[in-house]
């Protein structure tokens, strides 16, 4: 009786194509960890629109006031960042202080001056670049709010006479409580990647203006030039940019490699850590 040649054959197809499957290039860890999941990918979509309406609204005059308040809290992380330096080199820090024009001032007395001058644009892109990272999850959100809480305290005990400190901290802070208690902190997330991400923008932008495309004598890099005299304003300038760029783009390597949850595993394990109450 004819019988096995057509159970035989598929028997041997599916052998075939189970080594054909096997002999295919498999990716790598490193390969997995850097390949972005749908959540990711919203995340770094969700980013790209940050920088091209940053962008959009930082040259129109009207609606650059859209911006306004995120600029200064950028100018607060600057000048945080001055103090932060100039506490870890035994300085005595005076005051921080804000202005309307967007400007600010740290005054200390003592320090080392080739770590607190560059401290400000590097410590502000070091920050943007750790919101971009804790961006990508809610519960490294969280975290990220609970750190800005602390440096808003202390920014409010520097800047306890300025005025304008007190009504950002303030305002930034409702708006933390808001996005906090708001559907698991969903929105908190992206609350967090956006003022990384204008952070980021903010040093990039102000390094360019300040330092490569004209030369301001009382901007970090022309004092960090003067007390290194080695090099000009610019070469320091270009060097801040370049490190800056590297924060950016670790952030967002970090923020692929770490955080793989999906949107409901964030969303559940932001339920066991300060829950919202309200679902």
């Amino acid at each position: 009786m004819p019988a096995l040649p057509y159970e035989s054959s598929s028997v041997d197809l599916s052998f075939s194509l189970l080594a054909r499957q096997n002999a295919q290039p498999q990716p790598t860890q490193t390969q997995q960890l850097l390949t972005p999941n749908h959540t990711q990918v919203v995340t770094l979509v969700v980013a790209s629109v940050y920088v091209v309406v940053i962008a959009i609204l930082w040259h129109i005059p009207i609606l650059s006031w859209l911006l306004y308040p995120f600029k200064l809290l950028t100018v607060g992380f600057h000048e945080m960042s001055h103090a932060i330096a100039g506490l870890l080199t035994c300085a005595k820090i005076h005051s921080i202080e804000l202005d309307p024009d967007e400007g600010g001032a740290t005054q200390m007395s003592g320090g080392v001056s080739w770590i607190t001058l560059p401290a400000g644009y590097l410590g502000s892109s070091f920050i943007g670049g750790c919101l971009i990272a804790c961006g990508f999850d809610i519960v490294a959100s969280k975290i990220a709010c609970l750190v800005l809480a602390v440096f808003f305290l202390f920014t409010l005990w520097w800047a306890r006479r300025n005025w304008l400190s007190w009504i950002l901290i303030i305002g930034m802070s409702g708006l933390i409580v808001l996005f906090w208690l708001v559907h698991n902190s969903v929105a908190l997330r992206f609350f967090v990647l956006f003022i990384g991400v204008m952070s980021c923008m903010y040093v990039l932008w102000d390094v360019i203006d300040d330092t490569i495309a004209r030369k301001v004598n009382t901007s970090d890099a022309s004092q960090f030039a003067h007390v290194c005299g080695c090099c000009p304003s610019q070469v320091w300038g270009f060097f801040w940019l370049l490190i800056a760029f590297l924060f950016f783009a670790a952030a967002i390597i970090i923020g692929i490699v770490a955080f793989k949850e999906d949107d409901a595993q964030q969303q559940s394990a932001a339920g066991t850590f300060l829950p919202s109450p309200f679902h």
